[in-house]
């Protein structure tokens, strides 16, 4: 139950972090996460798949944490956006991208 909570909780700040100043999504967010921990309130503790259901909990605020990045569109009639990147947005190295297409494949892909 605790690590339930704790899952719950975990979503519900990466949520208020990914979608901090759009309110609309923000409040759709919460209510997805409130209506699917709700489904599963009924489980039993030691139901196998309440471990892997916790799992998958803290994984999606992970990603809504580290990789949800809002854009929003800074001047009508171009194709111009400000990203909001805050302090728990992941920057990768681009390593990949400066590596795609050096081999004899092509396009990168792998």
């Amino acid at each position: 139950m605790a690590m339930a909570l704790s899952a719950y909780r975990s979503l519900m700040r990466s949520a208020r972090i990914a979608f901090q100043g759009d309110g609309p999504i923000l409040a759709a967010a919460q209510v997805q996460i409130r209506n699917e921990f709700r489904q599963r309130a009924s489980l039993d503790p030691s139901d196998e798949s309440v471990p892997a259901a916790i799992q998958h909990a803290e994984q999606v605020a992970k990603v809504l944490r580290e990789n949800v990045v809002q854009g929003k569109k800074i001047e009508e009639g171009q194709d111009r956006y400000k990203l909001r990147i805050h302090e728990h947005t992941e920057r990768g190295d681009n390593e990949s991208i400066k590596t795609a297409g050096s081999g004899s494949g092509g396009c990168g892909c792998r």
